[in-house]
């Protein structure tokens, strides 16, 4: 066999080629096989964990850890209260907002100056006319006599109210007005004007005033003092306050009532005893207190006749204000 090998050596050399081969392979197998050393603390090295102790990840898997680490944790949700704006300035442009204000009554016909510091007695120059007037303080029991009989004669009268009676009898008041009649102011609570003073006249006064606008109608300018007390210095109070004073030429006394000793032919009598040019007639739309009698609205039709028959028209008291 040797002397096979010797006389041709290449098939020798062919054995040990592919066993070297073999070896080289098997080594680099081993190396292979043990994979590279886990890094570990500096200047040290520890062995990786097996299989068995940690499951190998997928790409998404890992992809998706290393997000959750990463990412910011949610912050916690607080529930939040809604606050009310505050109002914000008001543009200087704009103008601040108004409240309607409700107009002013008209102003009253002016008295002629004429007239200023005197309680008419008379109408001057009014030639043969005569003005019937009716003060309403109390009751008003005449009321609707008094104003059927003028409508009836075709007169026209003035009629003097407190602002108490003009409060409480509104109905009263639209009636006159509705029948063309005049209208003046009498006082708010018919009180002596002697004993009150300045600031007392002007609460008196205007007070009624302000009732009697309330009820429908407008006293101004035309004044009664009641109880016709009056002086100087309350003359010009009430001038001062746009009212100019109307007293009476003749009063009926009707308002004292059959217990008084006074009949409707008493009031007509008086009447015709004071008749003149301008004559201004006091009556009353009330009645008596004590025996309830309304003497004025029972001779009204009498008194009309009359002063007709002695040649006398009638007028109003607007007749000053010419």
């Amino acid at each position: 066999m040797w002397t096979i090998f010797a006389g041709d050596r290449r098939p020798l050399t062919a054995v040990v080629a592919l066993l070297v081969l073999l070896a080289v392979a098997l080594v680099v197998a081993v190396i292979l096989s043990s994979g590279p050393p886990a890094a570990g603390p500096a200047g040290s090295t520890s062995p990786s964990p097996s299989a068995s102790q940690t499951p190998s990840a997928t790409p998404w898997e890992a992809a998706t850890a290393t997000a959750t680490e990463t990412a910011p944790a949610p912050a916690e949700r607080v529930p939040t209260v809604p606050v009310p704006a505050e109002p914000g300035p008001v543009p200087p442009n704009e103008p601040p907002a108004t409240v309607p204000v409700p107009p002013a009554p008209a102003p009253a016909a002016p008295f002629p100056a004429a007239l200023a510091g005197h309680d008419v007695e008379v109408l001057p120059g009014a030639g043969p006319v005569v003005a019937l007037t009716f003060d309403a303080g109390g009751n008003s029991a005449g009321l609707a006599s008094i104003l059927q009989t003028l409508r009836g004669a075709g007169v026209h009268g003035t009629f003097f109210l407190t602002g108490s009676w003009a409060a409480a009898n509104p109905r009263g008041v639209a009636s006159i007005v509705a029948g063309g009649h005049r209208v003046g102011n009498h006082s708010m609570t018919h009180p002596g004007f002697t004993g009150l003073s300045d600031a007392a006249i002007g609460e008196e006064v205007l007070g009624a005033q302000q009732a009697i606008q309330a009820a429908g109608a407008d006293s101004r300018p035309l004044f009664r003092f009641p109880f016709g007390e009056r002086d100087a210095r309350t003359i010009a109070a009430v001038n001062s306050l746009g009212y100019v004073p109307v007293r009476w030429t003749v009063d009926t006394l009707g308002w004292k009532g059959t217990s008084g000793g006074v009949a409707a032919q008493v009031v007509a009598d008086r009447v015709l005893a004071n008749l003149q040019p301008g004559e201004i007639v006091l009556m009353h739309v009330g009645s008596n207190p004590d025996d309830g009698t309304t003497l004025d609205a029972d001779a009204l039709l009498q008194v009309i006749n009359r002063i007709r028959q002695a040649g006398y028209g009638f007028t109003a008291l607007d007749q000053l204000l010419r």
